[in-house]
């Protein structure tokens, strides 16, 4: 009996083992990526961080200016675009994002452009109406990816296909710790526009502002889509890279709670075995 015993708990640790160097190599490529994601993340901020400012400027600095992008209308239906990862094995990274989006749409008319096998997944699972599955892939995605879908939306929006779009993403505050964030793309709030005495700003936009306006919409989108994608992708190589460290240390206690066990049950053998010849020598 206590040879089974110590067998299985050997084959124990040698299953622990093997699962602690998968883990240990999963958290080690994580960290790898995730240095990367990182640098596409400050290197995509600025980008539509001036596509903004060229916004405000226009809506604050033109008369009688209108646009569709910003034109309040009632809320008939509404569309969100939810990026979550490809993979599982990421703590409760796809479980955040997915669930604040599901909860947002409640009650309402809602489709949605899921980006990542996990938001297809669970969108399909819960009968989510699917605008495309052509963006699937969350790791195939490029930056001309996400401009294409952005004009898509844009068009979308202007032609009446929905009324209200929203971004659902993770945001990438540091490595220990990641936030889902739902951001309302259209329509666009500029902010207030300054009355005619306080603008200063001399730009002569051709062939007028209104024009300038609506063709910037959709590489703002197309840029907004892209750095939430870079936040995403270092989220989840974040949450990756923590959920596997912490699976790594896990295996180690383990391994060394049923190597005690081992070395116990070996004593104890040895132990049964010293006594049998004990006795058997005294007979």
């Amino acid at each position: 009996m206590a040879g089974v015993s110590m067998k299985g708990i050997k084959l124990r640790i040698k299953s622990m083992e093997s699962t602690k160097q998968i883990t240990k190599a999963m958290e080690m490529v994580a960290s790898s990526k995730l240095r990367r994601a990182q640098e596409r993340v400050i290197s995509s901020r600025p980008y539509f961080e001036t596509l903004y400012d060229t916004l405000n400027t226009i809506a604050a600095n033109s008369d009688d200016f209108d646009s569709p992008y910003l034109a309040r209308r009632e809320v008939k239906k509404s569309c969100y675009i939810v990026i979550a990862g490809d993979r599982g094995l990421a703590g409760g990274y796809n479980s955040n994002v997915l669930k604040l989006a599901y909860g947002d749409m409640q009650g309402k008319n809602a489709c949605v452009l899921p980006i990542g096998k996990k938001a297809l997944e669970f969108f399909r699972l819960h009968g989510v109406q699917i605008v495309t599955d052509a963006y699937a892939e969350a790791a195939e995605i490029a930056i001309g990816d996400c401009f294409t879908l952005s004009k898509l939306l844009a068009k979308d929006f202007l032609s009446g296909g929905f009324d209200e779009l929203f971004l659902v993403y993770t945001n990438f505050v540091s490595v220990l710790s990641q936030s889902p964030a739902s951001l309302k793309l259209l329509p666009l709030d500029c902010g207030p526009q300054k009355p005619a005495q306080l603008r200063d700003c001399l730009t002569l936009y051709e062939p007028d502002s209104n024009a300038v306006f609506n063709a910037i919409i959709p590489e703002y989108l197309g840029g907004l889509v892209y750095g939430a994608l870079c936040e995403s992708v270092a989220a989840e190589h974040g949450a990756r890279r923590t959920a596997m460290d912490s699976a790594t240390k896990n295996a180690e206690d383990m391994i060394s709670d049923l190597s005690l066990k081992y070395n116990r049950a070996r004593q104890g053998a040895i132990t049964q075995e010293i006594t049998e010849i004990v006795a058997g020598s005294e007979e």
